[in-house]
């Protein structure tokens, strides 16, 4: 498909302020919490603890920011959000007490429903449509260079003028880039009536058309929720492995310098899944896609748990856990227009989306607690295979239903 300088213009912007708010909202906080725990003497559970609250309250409105992009578009939704992550990170650098700091995760938690991923997957489903996957592709080609670029900037902000200018800084770039280009997207189209109930007509008449569903269609529907635990379980393990694995690592006894030379792998591996996916995979239903992502993350998990000693086996665990989750992203964006239509993305990719926050949320911590009281590190890796096999389960019990 060519795009026509709107549908580029639409995905420039997009790429600029995902980098920005995937940066802002979730990459930095690993580089600053040790300075926030060490300039306000507060315990790490409690520090990364309200980023997790964030987390869930984004699940908690996903579904409800989905309703309103549909309704509304992303001009709308993407500039509120943006506005209101700017002022949830002024206030945020601001925190002298910690009833301020949770009250300033749970604004950035409801600017993280209406910016991030599913926001924009929606924007651009509305605008391409049927044409979507490209565009999803392609954006999040550049989103993968988020943590390239904003863990040493941020590591370099901090040096320079300290954690709360830093997410000072980052709030007025809401402000001031985020906000502005949000307001270039195109509005919303809406057809006249007779069009609208025409083109309903056909679509729901047409033979071997894939109809749009709507919100409530597709909660009775079991593929939704199969996908659902799918992404959930998914979203499990992988958050959970962001945080823990090179302590992990370190506790199977490679050196701390190869436990992060092999981790640096995941980044690179996140890019080439996504090119890959565009170039070898574009012409692959998304289903089908999706079938090599789940199935990667436990053979990766596999591979730690056999032969985990070995230097090679953590070389092959972060590549097949980089392409995983990488692609990961494109198919989340893309399988539920496959499955369910266009017409009511923003609502149905909301409602998925909602348990794998509360998941990306629960992981981390409970595996921290799981650690404290695990006699060696497969434990760890053996409970989250169980999830990951889970996650494959779910998914291709999805597809059978399907």
């Amino acid at each position: 498909m060519k795009h026509t300088p709107h549908a580029l213009q639409t995905i420039a912007i997009l790429a600029v302020t995902q980098i920005l708010s995937w940066g802002s909202l979730y990459y930095a906080i690993a580089i600053l919490a040790p300075e926030i725990q060490k300039e306000m003497g507060w315990r790490a559970e409690l520090v990364f603890g309200a980023f997790s609250w964030s987390l869930l309250v984004a699940g908690t409105i996903a579904t409800y920011s989905g309703m309103l992009l549909d309704r509304h578009g992303g001009r709308l939704v993407m500039g509120m959000g943006s506005a209101t992550c700017g002022l949830g990170l002024i206030l945020l650098s601001s925190a002298h007490t910690l009833p301020i700091y949770f009250l300033a995760w749970s604004i950035l938690g409801l600017a993280m429903a209406m910016t991030l991923y599913e926001a924009a997957f929606a924007t651009i489903t509305h605008h391409f449509t049927i044409h979507s996957r490209q565009a999803i592709s392609t954006l999040t080609l550049f989103g993968g260079f988020a943590s390239t670029v904003f863990w040493p900037l941020t590591q370099k902000l901090n040096s320079l003028m300290g954690w709360r200018d830093t997410y000072l800084a980052y709030g007025i770039a809401q402000l001031l880039v985020c906000l502005p280009l949000h307001l270039l997207l195109q509005a919303k189209k809406t057809a006249p009536p007779a069009e609208t109930a025409a083109a309903k007509t056909a679509q729901n008449t047409a033979p071997n058309t894939n109809r749009s569903h709507s919100l409530q269609e597709a909660l009775r529907n079991p593929t939704f929720w199969k996908l659902a635990f799918a992404f959930s379980a998914n979203s499990f393990v992988f958050s959970a492995m962001s945080v823990h694995l090179i302590p992990l690592l370190g506790q199977i006894g490679h050196p701390v310098t190869l436990a992060v030379f092999m981790a640096a792998l995941i980044g690179p591996m996140q890019v080439v899944g996504r090119i890959g996916e565009m170039t070898l995979a574009r012409n692959a239903m998304p289903q089908t896609v999706g079938k090599f992502t789940f199935a990667a993350l436990p053979a990766a998990l596999l591979a730690l748990i056999l032969f985990g000693s070995h230097a090679w086996a953590i070389a092959l665990f972060c590549i097949l856990y980089g392409l995983s989750n990488g692609i990961l992203t494109i198919v989340r964006g893309t399988i539920p227009q496959a499955l369910f239509g266009t017409e009511n993305y923003g609502a149905i990719s909301g409602a998925m989306s909602g348990p794998a926050l509360f998941s990306k949320a629960a992981g981390p911590l409970l595996i921290a607690s799981l650690i404290q009281h695990a006699s060696s590190p497969d434990v760890i890796f053996t409970c989250l295979l169980v999830f990951s096999l889970a996650s494959l389960a779910f998914y291709l019990s999805a597809l059978k239903t399907r």
